[in-house]
């Protein structure tokens, strides 16, 4: 198995016109991630934009969450004035393989995250 790119996540914001709860970008601002919370709390990936693809808005009716635990460590990391790289790729990569089916194949591929 190769080795996973450094994808530097750091926290940013997005226009209103682009809602979510928390908002991601990495590999140096060619790809942004939007999480929201599900109704029990539990974080869910509802949208990935890639550089030279567009943006990909997962149906919150197909997507699948991060476990009670993993959600809880997610939140916590994302609240740090330094988020923890390992931490976060962890978190991401868990939530990305969730729901590689909702998201286009060739993007996660040619950024790294399967």
């Amino acid at each position: 198995m190769k080795a996973k790119p450094n994808f530097d996540f750091f926290r940013t914001t997005m226009p209103k016109t682009r809602k979510a709860d928390f908002y991601l970008g990495c590999l140096e601002g060619s790809v942004f991630i939007d999480f929201n919370y599900s109704s029990k709390r539990r974080i869910y990936l509802c949208r990935i934009s890639f550089d030279g693809f567009g943006c990909c808005n997962i149906d919150s009716n197909d997507v699948i969450c991060l476990d009670e635990q993993s959600s809880k460590e997610f939140v916590n990391e994302i609240d740090k004035d330094e988020l923890n790289q390992e931490k976060m790729t962890k978190l991401v990569l868990a939530l990305i393989q969730l729901n590689k089916s909702n998201i286009w194949q060739d993007a996660l591929k040619q950024y790294g995250f399967i």
